[in-house]
């Protein structure tokens, strides 16, 4: 459904948002304070896999302004959380909010310390006295894996919790048919999402009305409502979930997190106000990590470069749970099911294997799953193409989809709706100068320098509804509501549940309605992250905001807009059809002299009985459902990297990202999406590494061990944009959080192996930090 573009859809507007946030004025939940209110501190394993048991509190409880101790016995009527993904063969690892007879990961919730500020809590918390019987660990995946490994579920008999294979067509005949076959294995490595505030909540219940308010940093407050309600036997319209200034999520947020059960059962328990704030120390050892994966793929290949026929076998380390959102495949399968990408694969066979193993549980991470496949196929098809004797981007060409092959059906079964694979990759190679830069790369090598090209082009699933979310193994609906409103001022209220917390929905979401009802954007106020005063809906992740909250603010918009030309009809007596609505009035086509302004519109309609038939609603507002067709994004990254082989140090000189999300609400918005994901893809390529060793410690519990890139590390990234509205989504608009993050790390990587082409490099692990460099390349052995 298209609505012609007015003023403000595709403008580079500024963020009406910014000011309170460059004032200081924006509140988090850190900020806010309640009367009486008392602070949370949790005790934490420090073993990796260790049975408990028994637990002494008398010194906490002991300890200046300590009100209670709670463990597991206190709260056993508290059903555990486990994943909600019905799939055959899939395992459930049940989590009590409180360890009950065992530990999986460092960092897993023992006990809870509850003072009168947090400083007393944090130190009684460290008095609280843990009898721990300490168990074998196992840290990797594929040893977790192996006949006699160390049990977290003894019950499950085996470590694996999902162990499917998926064939498409006719793979075993492909690779009978073959001329070569290549095979490639990558170890992508352990990241996370790091946003700059760290979890936190704060839980208040009336006793009186038997209402719980609870404040948190999260992303999806009607779905955090709806689980708290299921675990805490409160019905669900007695629970307000209130979610303030959220200070970067990129779905470490979408979980619910046991922390969060036990602060809202705090608080109705002791019948005062409870704050939790997670430190950075606790956020990096507890807080859902994402990323890790072992790829096995093998790849059957003509001599001329047609790829007909592709295998893989996608490893996911789930950690100490099969979390309670997606579950353990919310990596291996998402990295099977889109491993064919955007290139011709007509025979394919996945296996999804799924293993829990000492470490904290892994969850949504932009781009998840998706970065981790992407980067093992892209790496790939530079290896076979070096083999081949082809350039890289020749051999891509050859087995790309075409944009005359759109609408295209996966052999997996995505549903390419539109796209341009071919141009965004040309006009990445354009932008960057890739023949002036190939010569210059011979030059160089000449002088002993050694500079390298990566190439990522990339599709990317987008506008998480319940058709693409099926598409991609995970059958669940996925739909959102939106409600628009003209008050008798003629001002507008969006109300919305899809959640910014950086995105700059107050801004995108204002273009839209400001659009179709022909107001200024200051006249129209997005309220989103209160469940009291926005429809249900399921909040904000995969890249769904746009497309899903547009798209239901366009539908109700659209709903209002023909309320206003109605009673503008009766007011100005004219047809509905020969009226114009724009600049804040509405006027008769041909006739602008005959006009109306949109608040005289709206006090009439509130107000003035003869301009309404007999039981016509007189409020100008509407609320629209969404649950859009799958559509699926498209674009191409290019990184040039120079690498010195005797330290092994990398050096970024450019980034290209070229995308195509289809109808852009704002460049500027969009571009600074690119620039954050691709920082992000730097960091896991090069820097980012949660490392544990045999026992399960975690040894980068600092960032002082774990490394994010600053300012210095990231080159500038140059944004170009394509615009192929999408066929099946209102406004043709198409989502884009996720690509900088699932399409970088293969180009930065790419970059970095072909520099060092001449030296036949072996990279099997990421990060590639200067060590694994010079191992690859034979200057440090063991």
């Amino acid at each position: 459904m298209a609505t012609p573009r007015g003023k403000w859809i595709g403008a580079r507007v500024k963020r009406v948002e910014d000011p309170r946030f460059l004032t200081g004025d924006a509140r988090y939940v850190a900020d806010l304070t309640l009367p009486r209110m008392v602070h949370a501190a949790f005790v934490r394993s420090p073993y990796g896999h260790a049975r408990i048991k028994g637990i002494d509190a008398s010194a906490a409880l002991a300890a200046p302004g300590v009100i209670a101790v709670i463990t597991h016995a206190d709260v056993a009527s508290v059903p555990p959380l486990q994943d909600p993904i019905a799939l055959d063969g899939l395992k459930k690892t049940p989590q009590t909010i409180l360890a009950s007879d065992k530990v999986r990961f460092v960092g897993e919730p023992v006990a809870v310390v509850i003072a009168e500020d947090r400083y007393l809590a944090e130190d009684a918390a460290e008095l609280v006295q843990v009898d721990y019987e300490p168990l074998p660990a196992v840290t990797d995946a594929e040893a977790a894996m192996a006949e006699g490994a160390p049990l977290l579920f003894e019950d499950l008999g085996s470590n694996v919790v999902y162990d499917q294979t998926y064939r498409f067509g006719d793979p075993d005949s492909a690779f009978q048919q073959a001329d070569r076959v290549f095979k490639k294995r990558l170890h992508t490595n352990r990241f996370m999402a790091s946003p700059m505030e760290t979890r936190g909540c704060i839980g208040q219940y009336d006793r009186g009305l038997g209402e719980l308010t609870f404040w948190s940093s999260s992303q999806m407050p009607h779905m955090l409502r709806l689980s708290l309600a299921g675990f805490l036997g409160i019905p669900e319209q007695k629970i307000r979930v209130i979610t303030p200034e959220v200070g970067g999520g990129f779905g470490q947020k979408m979980t619910l997190y046991p922390e969060e059960v036990v602060v809202a059962f705090l608080a109705r328990h002791l019948q005062r106000p409870v704050k939790w704030i997670e430190d950075r120390r606790e956020n990096l050892m507890s807080a859902t990590h994402g990323k890790e994966q072992i790829i096995e793929l093998e790849a059957a290949v003509k001599n001329d470069g047609t790829l007909l026929g592709l295998r893989a076998t996608c490893i996911g380390d789930g950690g100490g749970y099969s979390f309670n959102t997606a579950s353990a495949l919310v990596e291996p399968q998402a990295s099977a099911l889109m491993m064919p990408g955007l290139y011709r694969v007509a025979h394919y066979e996945g296996r999804v294997v799924a293993v829990v193993t000492n470490k904290t549980p892994v969850g949504a991470f932009r781009a998840v799953g998706w970065t981790a496949g992407h980067t093992a196929r892209e790496l790939f098809f530079n290896e076979i193409a070096r083999e081949l004797g082809m350039d890289p981007v020749e051999f891509r060409r050859k087995n790309m989809i075409h944009e005359d092959e759109l609408p295209y059906t996966t052999c997996t079964g995505q549903v390419y709706d539109s796209g341009s694979y071919v141009k965004s990759l040309d006009m990445a190679l354009q932008a960057v100068g890739y023949d002036e830069l190939r010569a210059r790369q011979e030059e160089l090598r000449a002088q002993g320098r050694y500079l390298g090209i990566g190439i990522s082009p990339y599709v990317e699933p987008t506008a998480w509804g319940s058709e693409i979310a099926l598409q991609v193994g995970f059958p669940f609906p996925s739909h959102d509501n939106a409600r628009v409103s003209i008050e008798p001022s003629g001002k507008v209220t969006v109300a919305v549940t899809t959640h910014s917390h950086g995105q700059g929905h107050e801004t995108t979401l204002a273009q839209v309605a400001a659009d179709i009802l022909g107001v200024d954007l200051a006249d129209v106020t997005v309220v989103f992250g209160d469940t009291a005063s926005t429809p249900w809906g399921m909040g904000t992740y995969a890249s769904r905001s746009a497309v899903i909250g547009g798209g239901a603010v366009t539908l109700a918009a659209q709903e209002v807009r023909e309320k206003i030309l109605k009673i503008a009809g009766r007011m100005l007596e004219a047809d509905p059809a020969d009226l114009v609505l724009a600049d804040g009035k509405v006027s008769v086509q041909g006739a602008p002299d005959r006009s109306v302004t949109l608040a005289e519109v709206a006090v009439s309609s509130y107000f003035v009985n003869s301009v309404r038939a007999e039981g016509e609603d007189p409020t100008l507002t509407a609320t629209r459902f969404y649950d859009p067709k799958a559509t699926y994004s498209n674009g191409c990254i290019v990184v040039v990297a120079e690498v010195d082989p005797e330290t092994g140090q990398v050096r970024l000189d450019r980034v290209v990202s070229v995308e195509d999300c289809g109808t852009i609400l704002n460049p500027m918005i969009v571009d600074g999406q690119i620039h954050g994901a691709v920082a992000q893809g730097i960091g896991g390529t090069l820097y980012e590494h949660l490392v544990y060793d045999d026992q399960g410690q975690l040894l980068t519990g600092t960032f002082m061990d774990y490394l994010l890139p600053t300012a210095t590390e990231v080159p500038p990234i140059q944004v170009e944009h394509l615009e192929t509205p999408s066929p099946v989504t209102v406004q043709g608009i198409k989502g884009m959080g996720e690509g900088g993050l699932m399409a970088s790390p293969a180009a930065v990587a790419g970059a970095v192996i072909d520099a060092l082409a001449p030296f036949n490099p072996k990279v099997e692990e990421l990060p590639l930090s200067p060590e694994r460099i010079l191992r690859a390349i034979g200057t440090i052995t063991d």
